[in-house]
């Protein structure tokens, strides 16, 4: 099946080094990149159709990335690193900034919808193949997926097998990266490569923590990790296996149950503290998630 793949890219301070290699599979474009940014180099990228990104080394003390929005220069707590392998659904876009000036070869597969999900429903189905194109996933540690793209890349810059070869990789890629492990329906075990890596998570307890009522929006979750709301409330979910505001809940009651447990204040300062309207609220709360009241947990704790 003939495809011709379509993306928005802008990119400035960024060059080939070599003459860029392209082959036409069936229903996938390979391309091949060797290229080099210099300090402060910019990319935006947005494909209706999904992709896959793999370097050919670790880039991320040199690249940065930011499904939210442009990267100034300079540090910027909405980015994070770029990883070895990154699957990007379709209609979601991509910032990218250098750091410092570094030269990169990577591999691009672009591939319709119906052709991924092809590769995927033989052997999961099609709801779990249909929920698992929508989650973007992010690995640093590329292992056997890394191997896999070195060879597709030489198959696309020197083709020496039939092209079979090729289109048999680009499966295992994608079956390898994506996760296969839920459905939209289904229960949600946590997965790294489908949910927020934990430097993302540190992130959002350090941004929760500083802030005045220990609350943020989904919005401003997704903005402190570099997501765009709709793929921050997935990954949120697929990490947590809740939701961002039952999660922030837990937070806050961890933080009463610490003031309960070792210090003497009563209990609309401790509501005050942890950002709870009043003493009726926390209460409220504190048996929604524990059963108890925070008067009846104190005791129990003091009673040893």
């Amino acid at each position: 099946m003939s495809y011709s793949h379509s993306m928005a890219c802008h990119t400035a301070g960024i060059r080939v080094t070599q003459p860029v290699r392209w082959r036409s599979l069936d229903g996938v474009m390979g391309v091949f990149w060797q290229a080099e940014g210099q300090a402060g180099a910019s990319g935006y990228y947005l494909s209706p159709d999904p992709r896959f990104v793999l370097f050919m080394g670790d880039v991320s003390d040199h690249i940065a990335m930011s499904n939210a929005r442009r990267l100034p220069e300079g540090p910027d707590g909405h980015a994070r690193p770029m990883t070895r392998a990154v699957y990007v659904p379709a209609g979601m876009p991509l910032w990218t900034r250098f750091s410092r000036p570094h030269g990169f070869a990577h591999l691009d597969l672009h591939l319709p919808a119906d052709r991924l999900l092809g590769f995927l429903t033989p052997g999961v189905g099609a709801p779990a193949a249909q929920a698992a194109i929508r989650r973007p996933v992010e690995m640093q540690d590329a292992g056997t997926i890394g191997v896999l793209a070195g060879l597709l890349a030489d198959e696309i810059a020197r083709p020496a097998r039939h092209r079979a070869f090729a289109e048999s990789l680009v499966g295992a890629i994608a079956t390898g990266m994506l996760d296969l492990s839920q459905t939209d329906a289904g229960p949600v075990p946590p997965r790294a490569s489908g949910g927020l890596t934990p430097a993302q998570m540190r992130r959002l307890r350090q941004c929760v923590g500083q802030s005045r009522d220990g609350r943020l929006s989904v919005a401003q979750m997704a903005a402190a990790v570099g997501l765009s709301d709709s793929w921050f409330a997935s990954a949120f979910k697929a990490t947590t296996g809740t939701t961002p505001r039952l999660w922030q809940l837990n937070q806050r009651i961890a933080t009463v149950r610490d003031l309960l447990t070792d210090s003497d204040l009563p209990l609309s300062d401790i509501a005050a503290r942890a950002g709870f309207a009043d003493q009726s609220h926390l209460t409220r709360s504190f048996r929604q998630i524990t059963g108890t009241t925070p008067a009846a947990w104190r005791r129990t704790q003091r009673l040893g």
